[in-house]
């Protein structure tokens, strides 16, 4: 997905270096240890083709990613022990010869709360997370406000609907 397309498009650059797989750039604000963090995609070569990268918001997709009561939801970060913020400090960082894979989501659409919800007027997305919710927990905290997750490509339109940058 070309970037230049979104509203955000500043927020999250792609790199790529001839050769090798794209980097996506996310930058981060106002975080001390360094000022923006490299992501790569999970599935690559024939998985490409059922996967799709959006750029989502990081804030709604942590909201939708809250309202998920099946699947475990990550407390703050600013409630994770020491060695937890630090160990994904640095599994992040941009000098790791590693690069981290962006986190893969699923999303779903169900009844809001309250009245309308109940009639069924009001609809709301839940996101789970199949794998990196720290990464994107912590991403968000560090002062990103958009990066890239894979979903599979019957979803990517309903998560780029709810929860895109």
């Amino acid at each position: 997905m070309s970037t230049s397309a979104l509203p955000h498009a500043a927020a999250v650059a792609v790199a790529a270096a001839a050769g090798s797989e794209p980097v996506w750039i996310v930058p981060l604000h106002g975080h001390p240890y360094y000022d923006h963090v490299r992501l790569k995609r999970i599935f690559d070569g024939d998985d490409e083709t059922c996967h799709r990268v959006v750029i989502v918001d990081a804030r709604t997709l942590l909201e939708c990613a809250d309202r998920n009561d099946t699947d475990y939801v990550l407390s703050p970060v600013d409630n994770w022990h020491g060695g937890k913020i630090r160990g994904i400090r640095a599994f992040l960082d941009p000098g790791n010869p590693q690069i981290p894979a962006m986190p893969y989501v699923t999303i779903a659409r169900r009844r809001g709360h309250g009245l309308l919800g109940w009639l069924g007027l009001e609809r709301e997305g839940v996101v789970g997370f199949r794998n990196g919710q720290h990464r994107a927990r912590y991403l968000a905290h560090a002062g990103a406000q958009a990066f890239p997750v894979e979903v599979h490509e019957r979803e990517a339109a309903l998560l780029a609907a709810l929860c895109g940058a």
